[in-house]
């Protein structure tokens, strides 16, 4: 990553992407939300007649879903060797807690953190007492 972000250079070659792969999928998605002018703050609003917390939880389960998404295409460059503290920069380092196996703040590899932090939210996703799958019916935990 450091050679991507690297500061003494200010002028970088387009980059392109195979067709047919996963990456250049992804590029054709960016580029056609891009493209489409949307208004974000008109593409978030409650639609008349919709629950807030069912129109929330699409949009949590779809944000789940592309950040996933990102996260696999950068997965097989940023490994335990490659990325051994997962931070958010020099002066920030994030600690995985829990209540099973990691009781006091922890610091781990970025895939390890990741892989910990997507499982967890998988697990809120498809725990039916914070995002009931039938609509309209809201979940104990936001009642």
């Amino acid at each position: 990553l450091k050679q991507v972000f690297n500061k003494d250079k200010t002028f970088r070659p387009k980059r392109k992407f195979e067709p047919g792969t996963q990456r250049f999928e992804l590029h054709k998605k960016a580029q056609a939300s891009l493209n489409a002018g949307l208004d974000l703050k008109v593409a978030v609003q409650l639609p008349p007649g919709e629950e807030q917390n069912d129109w929330v939880a699409v949009h949590v389960v779809d944000f789940f879903n592309r950040i996933n998404l990102i996260y696999g295409t950068i997965s097989d460059y940023c490994t335990e060797q490659s990325c051994p503290v997962m931070s958010g920069g020099p002066k920030y380092e994030y600690r995985w807690q829990d209540e099973h196996k990691y009781r006091k703040p922890t610091a781990l590899s970025a895939p390890q953190y990741m892989n910990l932090l997507m499982d967890w939210i998988e697990v809120q996703i498809n725990n039916e007492d914070i995002f009931p799958t039938n609509v309209g019916e809201l979940g104990a935990e936001a009642a």
